[in-house]
């Protein structure tokens, strides 16, 4: 009976809670607006070998820093490589940065804060201190910092951004375990015998999901900034492998010979952190009770 009722207080609400939160999702104009440029830049990041006009890492001496033309829509750089081939290649090593330093950071932040949140007393003051000491660091500077003993390349980037962030991650899942640990169906759960790990991956780690899912999108966008941080400081993507980071790397010596260089990689790093801003916002707003 008791085993009934736990499974049935976490389960039938849910469907109908997923429901609404699309239906508010789809009635957000800026979480849609963002939805469709990032969608955009996925595809384009995918389809990169179809689309690209050029080679992005041939070089044409005879066509160096031309300006934008019906051939190259975007110009070209110091070595006659298109920039338009490059950004859509460039697009596949970002969005890859930023996706996979957020599985890093919930992979290893999320079972730490389930862990301390769950259990508490001496493993909840232990996890809470590590996690306080590195998020004393601001996250661009612990990034820089690891990607530098790492070594520069674009997988090293993304293990030092991961684990930049995965303190968020620790702290936003144990906060919100700690808000749902002593409730009725968990108290039935336990009443029944049924071990912590059971509880916590069938009860707990359900529960607290949606907001983890909302955080994540919001440090998707910081990882891309923070990678492209990196490739400019030389740390991410290394030449002649192309990032948005690394263009604009190259494009800061050629300001005043070819501004359109540094144009094209930069706004495509604004219009990418702006759409998974705006998406972040309309899932977070989708999931507020209080809408």
């Amino acid at each position: 009976m008791t085993s009934l009722t736990a499974t049935s207080v976490v389960t039938p609400a849910q469907p109908r809670r997923r429901s609404r939160a699309l239906e508010k999702f789809l009635q957000n104009r800026g979480a849609l607006v963002g939805a469709v440029i990032l969608s955009i830049f996925i595809l384009s990041a995918l389809f990169a070998p179809w689309i690209a006009p050029f080679d992005p890492l041939k070089s044409n001496f005879l066509a160096v820093r031309h300006a934008p033309s019906m051939v190259y829509w975007l110009g070209t750089d110091e070595l006659g490589r298109d920039l338009f081939s490059r950004l859509l290649w460039g697009a596949r090593s970002s969005l890859l940065a930023g996706a996979v330093s957020v599985a890093i950071a919930m992979v290893v932040g999320v079972p730490l804060g389930l862990i301390s949140g769950y259990f508490g007393g001496k493993i909840d003051a232990l996890i809470s201190r590590v996690m306080e000491a590195l998020l004393s660091c601001p996250f661009l500077v612990l990034a820089i910092a690891l990607g530098a003993f790492l070594g520069p390349s674009l997988m090293n980037a993304m293990i030092a951004i991961g684990l930049s962030a995965m303190p968020i991650f620790a702290r936003l899942t144990r906060g919100q375990v700690l808000a749902i640990k002593h409730e009725d169906y968990l108290e039935g759960a336990r009443a029944i015998g049924l071990p912590d790990r059971w509880i916590i991956l069938r009860y707990v780690l359900p529960n607290v999901l949606p907001p983890l899912v909302v955080q994540a999108t919001l440090t998707v966008a910081a990882a891309i900034l923070a990678e492209a941080s990196l490739s400019f400081l030389g740390l991410g993507q290394q030449p002649p492998s192309p990032s948005w980071g690394s263009m604009l790397n190259t494009a800061k010596n050629f300001m005043e010979q070819a501004p359109w260089m540094s144009i094209s990689p930069g706004v495509a790093i604004y219009l990418t952190v702006l759409s998974f801003n705006l998406v972040g916002d309309g899932l977070r707003d989708a999931q507020d009770p209080r809408t």
